[in-house]
């Protein structure tokens, strides 16, 4: 009797949920299921309360969206801190045309929750995404990146766009960008406007731009939205997105000084460091390369004993550099401020998840020192707010006109901007009437990024010490202006009991396996510093009576008796059998130019002998001339040596890539 009575409301819902179920199915291949090219406006998904978590208790970044009603989401993408700028300017044009937005780092949140993009009305998703080395996602991006290989087809309740930023110079170019464009489609998402790509090699703020001026109009049509029943602000440029707030009485002990992230954590440091915990490393030693000439070249020491910091031959060290002294100043001389004062800048959105541009509270001497680019040349936008400062009509005017999309205003910036890379203390210098607030200039800048140098030293032969292998740039510019590299030009300032921040970063430049495996390395100037290091590294090695593989280098310089960086050490290791065969090249010691891609050529049959012998290709240095031509060299050996056709060469180059054997460090 009991059995029976408890058997019959247990089908009743067992039957209900199937019939529910089927329903469901039904009306998600009739109603619901959108094709690749056929737009379907989204519509808010039902589902049942227990799966999902009130607004109130949801802290993913789902949650925030639908808390504070939103419906963008733009995440980002960046490893110099371009994207990270492209995707804020992206959120402040969202809200002129009056869209809400919120911009997320990617490492920060779950993108798990992609997949309840349906939860909200009308909501999208922007992907600014940058490409970082030879085809890798950005640090901040690299979860993300692996998230999205996983095999799924949930997320056709996507609506996306993206914006990828690379560099031409570079094999891979913009491969992040193109991946996560087709990947998000392949999940089922839907594309609302075509991907655009911005090519730092050339003018990518113009490449921003350009997609920018398109993509916001297909937004407005895409989600039916009138422009003219908008309250559009885009004339009106002054558009804050942080509120001054000045704390004059905030004590000294919660007042940040140049910290990344945590306040006094240069004063009570601890581990683990990285990128936003950086370990202040003593510099034991700062000396000068180069023998003569007008250059220099420094050769550093970092202390990282008791860090707990691990490297490897072949790694980066990220150094936070601090701008000049003096260009600070300027900046009390021309706008008249007090740059002791301690503010704080807040998100005037109390629901974003960035608070502050920076770490707040800081005075403005800091902050120009340590937490803003002062240096770089300005940016459109930004002068396009600062123009509404400028009291002057003339110079008002001409701000508006070189700040503007049209053709001949490009040509403009880039005659009165780029070409004499006019930075921000000269573009006050130059418009006398131009008197904006610091607080909203130190709104618009970008943020001073880390410098990353290839460690020019190995663990087996200094396991406490970091070596750093620089050229101190600079150069004067067409106004006159002498322009000073940020990082190299702080660093020779500091001597040995000095301390410099920072951080490594694991990079997949690395010496094979197996240390019998021959190694080819090919880097003028200071494209030497990995090489040093890879040496070192198979030095320890003989010295241990290993057996070591051909160690073959490449190396040129200007002037033998100049900038011939490491000759001694160098000479040493040939003459111990720790390099093979050392081919160097002094490009101006002679009347004809002489270059490493000439010995390269002129040891053809020695370079295809030991790459039949599974040798490895490592390649540091410029990206845009002598890497690109190393390449081609490379594929013309396997060609003429190999007897190969033109498009067999290539996919054997490409193949040499794919397995590891043709590494690159390379910069532009």
């Amino acid at each position: 009797m009991s059995t029976e009575v408890a058997s019959k409301p247990l089908f009743g819902y067992v039957d209900i949920v199937l019939l529910a179920s089927f329903v469901g199915v039904v009306l998600y291949w009739f109603c619901g299921r959108k094709k690749k090219n056929e737009f379907v406006m989204p519509t808010k998904l039902m589902v049942a309360p227990s799966i999902i978590k009130q607004s109130a208790d949801d802290n993913s970044f789902i949650g925030k969206l639908k808390k504070s009603g939103k419906p963008l989401a733009i995440f980002y993408g960046s490893q110099t801190g371009t994207a990270e700028e492209f995707a804020s300017r992206l959120a402040k044009d969202a809200q002129r045309y009056g869209i809400k937005a919120m911009v997320f780092d990617p490492e920060e949140n779950d993108m798990e929750e992609l997949t309840r993009m349906g939860e909200i009305d009308n909501s999208f998703a922007i992907f600014v995404m940058a490409t970082y080395g030879e085809g890798d996602p950005t640090d901040n991006a690299q979860e993300f990146y692996e998230w999205l290989q996983n095999d799924r087809d949930d997320l056709d309740c996507l609506n996306f766009a993206v914006f990828g930023l690379g560099n031409k110079t570079y094999e891979h170019y913009n491969s992040m960008g193109r991946y996560v464009d087709k990947r998000l489609e392949e999940l089922g998402g839907y594309r609302i406007y075509q991907r655009g790509e911005g090519d730092d090699d050339g003018n990518i703020e113009e490449d921003f731009v350009r997609w920018r001026e398109e993509f916001w109009p297909a937004v407005l049509k895409y989600f039916n939205i009138n422009v003219r029943d908008i309250k559009r602000r885009l004339s009106s440029c002054i558009e804050r997105q942080f509120r001054l707030n000045e704390q004059r009485d905030t004590p000294q002990e919660k007042v940040f000084t140049g910290e990344i992230a945590r306040l006094k954590a240069y004063e009570r440091q601890r581990p683990p460091y990285d990128a936003k915990n950086p370990f202040l490393a003593p510099i034991v030693i700062n000396r000068e390369l180069h023998k003569g000439g007008d250059r220099s070249c420094m050769h550093i020491e970092l202390d990282i004993t008791g860090s707990g910091i691990k490297y490897d031959a072949g790694d980066h060290v990220a150094v936070y550099p601090t701008n000049n002294l003096d260009l600070v100043e300027k900046f009390s001389q021309l706008l008249n401020v007090d740059l002791d004062t301690v503010f704080s800048l807040d998100n005037v959105d109390e629901d974003a998840s960035k608070k502050h541009p920076f770490p707040c509270p800081t005075t403005y001497r800091t902050a120009l020192m340590h937490y803003v680019d002062i240096t770089s040349t300005v940016k459109t936008h930004v002068l396009r707010e600062l123009a509404e400062y400028a009291r002057d009509h003339e110079e008002k005017e001409f701000l508006m006109a070189i700040s503007d999309s049209t053709e001949e205003a490009k040509k403009k910036y880039n005659e009165w901007v780029i070409q004499p890379h006019r930075h921000i203390v000269a573009v006050l210098e130059d418009m006398p009437s131009l008197k904006p607030p610091l607080d909203h200039i130190l709104e618009l800048l970008p943020r001073l990024q880390c410098r990353y140098y290839s460690i020019s030293s190995s663990p087996k032969a200094h396991p406490s010490h970091i070596h750093v292998t620089a050229v101190v740039v600079k150069w004067t510019t067409k106004t006159g202006r002498v322009q000073n590299g940020v990082a190299t030009t702080w660093l020779a300032t500091k001597i040995p009991k000095g301390w410099v921040p920072i951080f490594v970063r694991r990079t997949t430049f690395r010496l094979p396996f197996k240390p019998v495996t021959p190694v080819i390395m090919i880097g003028p100037g200071t494209g030497l510093a990995p090489f040093r290091g890879f040496i070192q590294d198979r030095n320890a090695l003989v010295k241990q009576g290993k057996r070591v593989g051909d160690t073959v280098l490449f190396f040129g310089c200007r002037h033998k008796a100049q900038d011939y960086i490491y000759e001694n050490e160098l000479e040493d290791y040939a003459a111990d059998g720790t390099i093979s065969r050392l081919h160097v090249a002094f490009s101006r010691d002679q009347d004809k130019k002489r270059y490493v891609t000439h010995l390269m050529r002129e040891n053809t049959d020695e370079i295809w002998n030991l790459l039949d012998q599974g040798a490895h290709i490592y390649v540091c240095g410029d990206a845009r001339n002598m890497a690109r031509d190393v390449h081609t060299i490379v594929t013309e050996i396997a060609r003429e040596k190999g007897g190969m056709t033109d498009s067999q060469a290539d996919d054997y180059v490409k193949k040499l890539s794919a397995k590891g054997r043709y590494a690159t460090d390379v910069w532009s």
